[in-house]
């Protein structure tokens, strides 16, 4: 039985109890109820079904609002990346085995559109509808002309009080009429620096990405990460005074400003340092069988222990992205970064940048 099915029982079910309620009939509302496919559901099953948790808790992407949350803070979640070069398409896919190659389970798609002074990657729910006035738009990442400056930019605002971005370019990518639960606008979530290699040293590029929606004490213990709970914002005027975060103790929390001016700071993910290996010659990262192909490209993020002492939170793997094949990518990530900020990091990678190598 799908999930589409169930939901339109219950509806059907719910429809049928306000009528028979009107009608002061509470005995044909059982009846009702009891035929409903609801009745001889196993109760471990329905309560799964109507209580949705946040990947952070059972380490699954179940519904499309999974992709902005926070993944789990224990193990990193697998999934993998297909780039077709024709079409400038990436897909984004979570892995449903161990194994590198599975059908997988889709979750986004970002197409790049070259510009005259930079690049954009439009990140969608739906791999046949890359519009930036779609519904299915989430976000986009954005290059410099050098394309070693990107920006993450959230379709909607990551907290009460962010401030919306003037784009450049106003023309959008198609021409579609834009959905009113999604308020259009760029909200900026995240900055990513590559440094620039002069020298030509040898060695994988260096990036910096600083998180600005994200807490930096989001890595330690107890710590927290703004999660959000769904897509539906019908007005941007009312989001000062709206709710949009629960945390684990699904506990509601109203951020009131940027998270850059708090004193604890932003969380700044930066590169692991790979170890020169003598008999092979070159840097080596430990990415535990989930990478086969040396590249450039290939990475590994912690956080960055920028205003004390590097403990063992700073040790952790929050994003690791390498190559396993001519198109084929993994992408492995944690707590307290999400699906999509973890796509937009790696779509980044896939620029060439000369100065950088």
């Amino acid at each position: 039985m799908s999930i589409r099915s169930i939901l339109q029982d219950m509806k059907f079910s719910r429809s049928q109890r306000v009528v028979q309620d009107s009608a002061g009939s509470a005995e044909s509302v059982g009846e009702s109820l009891k035929q409903s496919c609801w009745a001889q559901m196993p109760q471990e099953l329905l309560r799964e079904v109507l209580i949705v948790k946040a990947p952070e808790l059972t380490g699954k992407l179940t519904f499309p609002i999974s992709v902005k949350q926070p993944g789990p803070r224990d193990d990193l979640l697998q999934c993998f990346i297909k780039r077709n070069r024709s079409s400038q398409t990436y897909y984004l896919f979570l892995g449903l085995t161990h194994a590198l190659t599975d059908e997988g389970k889709f979750l986004l798609a970002a197409r790049k559109y070259k510009r005259a002074t930079c690049t954009d990657y439009i990140v969608s729910l739906n791999a046949d509808d890359m519009s930036k006035g779609s519904s299915n738009y989430i976000g986009k990442l954005r290059s410099n002309f050098l394309g070693t400056k990107f920006t993450i930019f959230d379709g909607q605002p990551t907290h009460a009080g962010a401030k919306i971005t003037k784009s450049r370019s106003t023309r959008p990518v198609n021409l579609k009429q834009v959905s009113p639960r999604v308020p259009a606008g760029n909200y900026p979530v995240a900055h990513i620096q590559y440094e620039l290699n002069m020298l030509g040293s040898r060695g994988p590029r260096r990036m910096q990405c600083t998180m600005d929606a994200i807490p930096a004490t989001s890595v330690e213990p107890g710590g927290v990460a703004p999660t959000q709970a769904d897509f539906s914002y019908s007005n941007a005027e009312f989001l000062p005074s709206l709710p949009f975060f629960r945390s684990k103790s699904n506990h509601v929390e109203r951020i009131s400003g940027p998270l850059a001016s708090q004193k604890s700071g932003v969380l700044v993910l930066r590169n692991k340092s790979p170890r020169w290996h003598e008999q092979l010659q070159c840097w080596c990262l430990n990415f535990h069988g989930r990478v086969t192909v040396a590249s450039v490209k290939n990475f590994q993020l912690v956080a960055s222990p920028e205003n004390g002492p590097a403990g063992p939170e700073h040790e952790k793997i929050i994003l690791q992205f390498g190559k396993v094949g001519k198109d084929l990518f993994t992408m492995d990530y944690r707590y307290p970064i999400s699906a999509f900020q973890a796509f937009s990091i790696c779509l980044s990678s896939f620029d060439t940048k000369i100065a950088c190598e």
